[in-house]
This record gives structure tokens, sequence and C-alpha cells, in this order.
């Protein structure tokens, strides 16, 4: 079993010979967490919609704190996989270097969660089109700035284990509504939510970073999921990284627990809807490890005692993260951070999918977290309308240069799609006020997006 790896994985897109400081001993993993932590992208995850808006409560959490815990439960992960497999310690990467790609996992989000980004996938259809994958992938690699070309200019390990989808959108993308001139109250979501991919006028970054992979390694890597006949739905990248598979482990543990705890929280779960859809199905699971818990799980998890909430919750991530192995994906991948991915058991792979579907079913399509997306999601578009018919009026003077400076109306549009996705809800919210409100004017001095 080779697991040596190749150091151009260490190695940054661009070299940086000004920012060598003395004595400064900090591992590139260590440089590249400290460069996502300090980031402006970064700190606006704090006013960005996880799952509950963020201003209904203190209390829920946000795209800052989901990110902070899927960091946490990778790190987690990491420490079993060392500890029940030891052979593949030299390719299980570091603490820093998986809490750098959790914790930039989902930098790339708009305002308003998903509504915000079908809202800009829609706007943005002509020109390239919108996902949030790929405009972390933009922000990392070209937005933040942190270098004056390169975004935070990360590791290529760092990057690759953030690319989900490591192919462009329009292979992926299927078809879109020919009639786009409905008024924006008229868009139905689903028909215009993004495939998932990296832009295709960033494709020359994507193979970059891609750079110390060998030829057949590369084209393999780029191959997609094979779609039944018929099926019109977008398509999908086949292979993720090894460092990709415990962030995306990280990111559905975080998403199928730690947002039904909230939820329990709010009351929009109770304990009946919960026995009648997730406790049957849980225990008809053989193997689920807590299976004669059961009953005791289900109380502590909708107790009024705090604590005996958080020890279920705590033992649901437990029993997640150790049934995960490492495991061959492919004997064609040469590369080791592809041949191997980490996966969990399949009895606690069909229990995630049970959580994460509860929570899509009867969390997210609430009627109620519903129209506020609906509302953001009309906030975005009408947002980017006003900024496309007067962006040297509105946009901000540092935005004005960098629009300024584009050639193509593709371009300028695509600089429109990343101020707009920078904005925490709340700096758009103000916005749109602003714009569109009768009432006296916020001011909006000293609020820029870098």
């Amino acid at each position: 079993m080779q697991l040596q790896l190749d150091e151009q994985w260490l190695q940054r897109l661009s070299d940086e010979p000004g920012k060598k400081r003395l004595l400064d001993t900090r591992s590139p993993f260590q440089r590249d967490k400290a460069r996502v932590l300090h980031s402006a992208a970064f700190r606006r995850l704090q006013s960005k919609t996880q799952i509950h808006n963020n201003g209904l409560s203190d209390f829920y959490r946000t795209r800052l704190t989901h990110s902070l815990e899927v960091a946490q439960i990778g790190s987690g992960i990491v420490a079993h996989l060392s500890s029940m497999q030891p052979k593949f310690k030299p390719l299980l990467p570091s603490n820093n270097l998986i809490e750098t790609i959790c914790l930039s996992h989902d930098i790339g989000h708009p305002p308003f969660g998903h509504g915000g980004e079908t809202a800009l996938n829609y706007m943005m259809l002509n020109d390239g089109g919108f996902e949030g994958n790929g405009q972390t992938f933009r922000i990392l690699t070209q937005l933040e700035p942190y270098t004056q070309f390169n975004g935070m200019n990360l590791t290529r390990r760092s990057l690759l284990g953030l690319l989900k989808y490591p192919v462009c959108l329009s292979e992926v993308s299927a078809p879109y509504p020919e009639d786009t001139s409905r008024n924006f109250r008229e868009l139905k979501t689903e028909e215009w939510i993004p495939g998932k991919g990296i832009y295709d006028h960033d494709k020359t970054l994507l193979e970059a970073v891609l750079a110390p992979l060998c030829e057949s390694d590369r084209v393999r890597f780029h191959t997609l999921r094979p779609q039944e006949k018929g099926d019109n739905s977008h398509k999908k990248s086949r292979y993720k990284s090894f460092d990709c598979s415990i962030m995306e482990i990280a990111d559905d543990i975080a998403y199928g627990v730690h947002d039904l705890e909230d939820a329990i929280a709010m009351g929009i779960v109770n304990k009946q809807l919960w026995q009648e859809k997730v406790a049957t199905q849980l225990a008809e699971i053989t193997d689920f490890s807590l299976i004669d818990q059961l009953t005791e799980l289900t109380n502590n998890l909708f107790s009024t005692q705090h604590y005996k909430r958080k020890d279920a919750i705590g033992a649901l991530v437990n029993a997640l993260i150790t049934s995960i192995t490492i495991s061959k994906v492919d004997d064609k991948f040469i590369d080791p951070l592809l041949a191997y991915n980490a996966n969990l058991a399949p009895a606690m792979f069909e229990v995630l999918e049970i959580l994460k579907c509860f929570v899509l079913n009867y969390v997210i399509k609430n009627s109620d977290l519903q129209i506020l997306e609906y509302r953001g999601q009309q906030i975005v578009m009408e947002l980017f309308e006003a900024f496309n018919a007067g962006p040297l009026r509105f946009l901000p003077e540092q935005i004005k240069d960098i629009y300024k400076k584009q050639s193509e109306p593709s371009r300028q549009k695509r600089v429109i799609a990343d101020y707009i996705s920078s904005l925490t809800d709340n700096h758009a919210l103000r916005l749109h006020a602003n714009l569109f409100s009768s009432n006296s004017i916020t001011p909006m001095i000293g609020e820029h997006p870098f």
C-alpha cells in the first residue's frame, strides 16, 4: 500500500516571496487555517442563515457556528480513524488541515441560504450561473484579498479537500426552463436550483489545483455518475478526495443531527412526529448501534432537562463517527488522496440518511421557514436587478473599481454576483430597505464586503 504524497500538495498556486516572516515556524496547514479564520468571508458567516433565520434568535445555528461544529466533528473523525486504522496515518490530514477544509466549506454561500443561491443562479443563468461550492472556490482562489490576485492562496491539498464537485457547471447542468420572462414572484424555486460544480471561467484554477495528478487520475477524477435513461436532472460528479470525504461526512452529521437539535428546541419537531417518522425507521435497522437505547434516546431528545438532550445528540454523533472506516475507492487511481475515501458503515449511513431526510422534509420545508427563504430570494433578485441597472450609482467604490476593469458584460455581472453573495443577511436587508422602502434611509457608510 503506497501512501507517499507528492510534495506539490503542500505548495500554493502562486509563490509568496514577500510573506516569509521572521521565526515563523508554522506548517503550511497552520497558515491555511489562520488565513481562513482571519478572513472577512469567514466572519460574515456569523450573520448568514444556516436553516433558521438568525434574526429570530441568537440561539440558533448560523453558517459560522455550523462550520465550527463541522470542524470539530471532522477532527473527531480523524482521531477515530487514526486510532482504528493506524496504517493510514501517513495519509490522514492533520487537525489543522481538516479544520481548514471544514471551516471554509460553506464560505461561498450567499445570504438567505439556498433561496439566495437559487436567486443568484437565476440572475446569472446566461452568464455562468451561480453555485455555493463554486463560489467557495472562487473566494479562496481569487476574491479574498489576502493576496493581490490569488485570494487566500491556500495549499493545493486544502483546496483539493474543498472540491466536493471537481467539474465545471456546464458539464453537469441540465436545461433550465426557456421562459425567463416571468415576474420574480412567480418563479418556482425548484426549477432554478443550480447543478454542483466550479464556474467554467475558473477552470484554469481548477486545473492548477490538480496539477500534481497524473493524466489518467485527472481524467478519472472529472468523470460523472451514470444517469438512468430519461433522467433530466442535473448530473453529478462521481469522485471526491480522501480529505473531502471526511469533511462531507462531518457536514452531513452536523446537518442531520445538530440542525435537528435546533428544530426540537424551536418546537418545529415534536416527540410524536419524531416517533412516527424517524424512530420507527431506526428501529428496523438491525445494525444500528443504538437500537437497544432507542426509547431512552427519544425520551432524552425531548426532555425538558437540557443536559439530557445534549447527551442524546452526543450519543448520535458518537455512533456515527465511530462507524467510519477508510476503504479503497478505485484501483485505477494512482494518487492515494484519490484512491481512498472515508465511509460510514452501511447501517449508520442509512441512519444518517433518515435523519437528513427528516430535517429536509419536516424542518427545511416547514412553511414558516419556506416563507423566510422565499422573502430572501426576492430580496436577492431585486438587489441584483438594481445593481445591474445602475452599477456605477449603487455599488461601493471598491466594487465599482473592479466592475470598471471588466471588459465583458458577463464578467461585469459576475462582479455583481460576487458582491451580493458576500453580503450577510442583515446587510442585504438594509440595502434592500434603502433602495426600495419609503421609510427613512439607514446610512450604509463603512459597510464594505472586504
